[in-house]
């Protein structure tokens, strides 16, 4: 049987968190190593895993509530994914990093802050309201096990300095870069996402303003996401044929930081 292409794994909305899985391996393996989308969809995955692998103990308060915010959530980013590969515009918040996802002088880590930074502060708030809207719930409802996924990140972010940040770069390229990871926080990004559900719940019963807050939101955070991606100089010392990290022998991606200052963050 041949391979599924990219398009094919990205289409359509997963009905379970193993399905978000299989759908972001399917989009890593199908692209480049040093592709932009690529390289974020490992990220994803990791962190996908990472809280699939809790879902089944008494980590969380409301597992299926989790779990269906984790598909909802995913369900975004593969949207995303297959408005791109049908050749139509993803939302403005993913526009920079599918427009510069091959661009030579744009570092893996800077992939992962853009890739994070779109999905944490334009999604997840927007996938918590319509959590909220099938369950019959508030976020009141959902903000214990919110700020616990807080916790899963935190478990794996120092794994993302080993396997994203430069080794044999020459130092000028590697201090913006760590500048950068260093002024990142996933915690504070969170809570600027948890800001802006609290503000589209109060706005459910104004939905012209609720559809202008979004917008709003799209826009500001595309335009950070824009800004994330300036290129830093030619490809990587000791990266791969195609401008990627060089992979670190076991190591495996995932979640990293993302602005304090983007949406209150």
């Amino acid at each position: 049987m041949p391979e599924a292409t990219v398009d094919q794994v990205a289409t359509g909305v997963p009905g379970t968190v193993e399905e978000v899985v299989d759908r972001l391996r399917g989009i890593g393996a199908g692209l480049p190593p040093g592709d932009g989308v690529a390289v974020f969809s490992r990220l994803y995955l990791t962190v996908t895993e990472a809280v699939r692998d809790h879902l089944g103990g008494r980590y969380f308060a409301d597992p299926p509530a989790v779990a269906e915010l984790d598909v909802i959530f995913a369900g975004r980013y593969l949207l995303a994914v297959a408005a791109d590969t049908a050749g139509q515009e993803p939302p403005a918040s993913w526009r920079p990093l599918f427009d510069r996802r091959a661009h030579p002088g744009v570092h893996p880590l800077q992939f992962g802050l853009a890739g994070m930074n779109a999905h944490i502060q334009h999604d997840l708030p927007l996938a918590v309201i319509d959590t909220c809207h099938r369950r019959n719930c508030t976020p009141a409802d959902l903000e214990e096990d919110y700020h616990r996924i807080n916790d899963v990140l935190a478990d794996t972010e120092a794994l993302a300095r080993e396997q994203l940040m430069p080794g044999p770069d020459p130092l000028e390229r590697a201090e913006p870069l760590t500048h950068l990871l260093g002024t990142w926080s996933v915690q504070a990004a969170r809570e600027g996402a948890w800001a802006a559900v609290q503000a589209l719940w109060e706005l459910r019963g104004l939905p012209t303003a609720a559809r202008a807050f979004a917008a709003v939101l799209d826009t500001s955070v595309g335009l950070l996401s824009r800004a994330l991606l300036l290129p830093l100089g030619g490809p990587a010392v000791g990266a791969g044929p195609t401008g990627g990290a060089a992979p670190t022998a076991g190591a495996r991606p995932v979640a990293i930081a993302v602005p304090r200052s983007a949406g209150g963050g």
